[in-house]
């Protein structure tokens, strides 16, 4: 009987494609369970039921994402090092088991105490080990690739967070919330859990597989090939231990960039839709700017990706959080449903952009050796603005009864952190990698 090192190495042997896009593949799947269920798009669509049937303030509701956060902050440094030496597989397997159960827990909930107590982990796990198993595992494997990689992986997790929020809605409307929760549950638990057990590997080294750097052309896909060779430079590979890393400023700045970006990401995602229903909405239709926002960020993540190999990733960062502020202030300012789609497209693509361009920030400038527990220590900060950001929307409704002051201050920070970011100059090791390629 084959072990799983065993499986995997006779597929890699057998497939005509480089086995990178198998990881590939096993890391996008829970962007179609656990990531959108566990996401504040998501739970968006729950505010209005839950709320109205247990008499809870908004505020509260919002509580618990800030909990989680906080709690996947407290693990984000642990996890890192865990999948820097491990791999991202039994992570993966592990927190698409524990969201697909707290989904299914969250039917049965009746008190305040127990919707945090189910919730919570959940949105902790979907807060560090599963960004950062999924991210890591792709950029471990892609190097050459890494940019277009990373770019159809934010487009995939946008499709997942597009759809998600809908169905809820839709199995909402149908059938009551408690059904909405089993059903994600049990989605969650089916495509998240075995695949990536059973074939996820941690670096191409590990099964004798030289980088996508290395690889022939005819063994890997030859879609974004017009656009790579066309640059005059090529990437190759740094590797900054922790300690090295923390003494560059570009770390400190993409940190503080991360926190203001997902702060603001955070505290309007969650309420966009109890917003569009306060103003007469009507619950199925203001599910649509959810979906907006979360299909923005396709085209989003895929754009900036092209732009960042075109121009200085950190000039591509000041761009796309422009756009994520416009996209803001538009929500803020507006309260049709056809703005709100408008603005919540505008703002998933601002959105797609920091995930995709900080993602190849952190593995560009920092390499693949430790990049788990480098991404581990300055999760935090991303972390640490999306627990900032739902409580700031929730408690500003319920003393001023609308949502405009924290949109507008989330839009004007984000706004002030785009010249911020200009100052994060790659590290000097990795920007002397950056040369022409070989003929």
């Amino acid at each position: 009987m084959l072990s799983r090192a065993g499986v995997r190495t006779r597929l890699a042997g057998r497939l005509p494609v480089y086995y990178g896009w198998v990881i590939f593949a096993l890391a996008n799947l829970p962007s179609f369970g656990a990531r959108p269920v566990a996401s504040v798009a998501v739970l968006s669509v729950f505010v209005i039921p839950m709320t109205e049937q247990f008499g809870w303030s908004r505020g509260l509701f919002s509580g618990a994402v800030s909990l989680g956060a906080v709690c996947g902050l407290l693990m984000s440094p642990f996890a890192g090092r865990l999948i820097d030496r491990y791999g991202s597989g039994v992570i993966l397997a592990g927190c698409s088991a524990i969201v697909g159960a707290c989904a299914l827990g969250m039917s049965a909930v009746t008190q305040a105490w127990s919707f945090y107590a189910i919730y919570v982990p959940g949105r902790a796990v979907f807060s560090s080990p599963l960004e950062l198993g999924t991210t890591t595992a792709i950029s471990n494997w892609f190097i050459r690739r890494r940019p277009m990689a990373l770019a159809w992986f934010g487009a995939v997790q946008g499709v997942g967070l597009g759809l998600l929020p809908l169905a809820a809605a839709m199995l909402i409307d149908g059938f009551g919330w408690q059904s909405a929760w089993l059903a994600l549950g049990v989605f969650t638990i089916a495509t998240g859990v075995l695949p990536p057990l059973l074939l996820m590997a941690r670096r191409p080294e590990d099964m004798g597989i030289a980088p996508d750097e290395q690889v022939n052309d005819q063994n890997v896909p030859t879609a974004s090939q017009p656009h790579r060779e066309s640059q005059a430079r090529a990437w190759r590979d740094v590797d900054y231990t922790v300690r090295e890393a923390l003494r560059t400023p570009a770390f400190w700045i993409l940190a503080s960039f991360s926190m203001v970006g997902f702060m603001a990401q955070a505290g309007v995602s969650l309420h966009q839709t109890a917003h569009y229903v306060d103003a007469g909405v009507s619950h199925g239709q203001a599910a649509l700017v959810a979906t907006a926002f979360a299909l923005g960020q396709i085209p989003g993540g895929m754009v900036w990706s092209l732009a960042g190999r075109r121009l200085p990733v950190r000039v591509t960062l000041a761009i796309s959080a422009v756009w994520l502020a416009g996209g803001v202030f538009g929500i803020g300012f507006t309260h049709q449903l056809t703005w709100g789609i408008v603005f919540g497209f505008l703002f998933g693509a601002g959105v797609g952009g920091l995930h995709t361009l900080l993602r190849l920030a952190w593995a560009d400038y920092y390499g693949r050796v430790h990049l788990g527990a480098i991404r581990g220590l300055t999760l935090p900060a991303q972390i640490g603005g999306q627990a900032i950001g739902p409580v700031v929307s929730g408690f500003m409704f319920d003393t001023s009864g609308g949502y405009l002051v924290p949109f507008v201050i989330f839009g004007s920070a984000v706004a002030l952190s785009a010249l911020l970011v200009l100052a994060a100059v790659p590290p000097r090791r990795a920007a002397a990698a950056m040369i022409s390629p070989s003929p």
